[in-house]
């Protein structure tokens, strides 16, 4: 027995999976919110979203995004500080500076700054 959110089977019985977004941006790619003051360098990808509920949430339903697209770790900064943010794609847009993110853990997670992206360290790629 499916339950009503599940895929039902074709004639085949084969359950076709839900539709994966294309993910516009990689890993070491520059990146700036499209509402917020800030910006950041790009180290993994969640092909749809994949944190909690309590953090979706908490953002204001205006502004919320669709679960059904790429969501991204950023190590990210702003005119204030540095931290680790997790954005949707629809919110990111290619920060065209092409000047290195001020964040402490940059040199822990890359290894390269050049062309405007970064380089990711060979022992943390899989």
């Amino acid at each position: 027995m499916t339950d009503s959110n599940s895929p039902a089977p074709d004639a085949t019985g084969a359950i076709a999976a839900p539709p994966v977004a294309r993910a516009n941006f990689s890993i070491g790619d520059l990146v700036r919110h499209r509402l917020f003051d800030f910006r950041g360098v790009i180290f993994d990808v969640d092909p749809v979203f994949a944190n909690t509920d309590e953090w979706y949430d908490a953002i204001p339903a205006d502004i919320r995004p669709r679960k059904d697209q790429p969501f991204y770790h950023l190590l990210a900064e702003n005119s204030d500080s540095s931290y680790v943010a997790y954005v949707s794609q629809q919110n990111l847009v290619h920060d065209e500076s092409e000047e290195p993110i001020d964040h402490p853990a940059i040199d822990g997670m890359f290894e390269d700054f050049a062309g405007g992206r970064y380089m990711l360290r060979r022992e943390r790629r899989h």
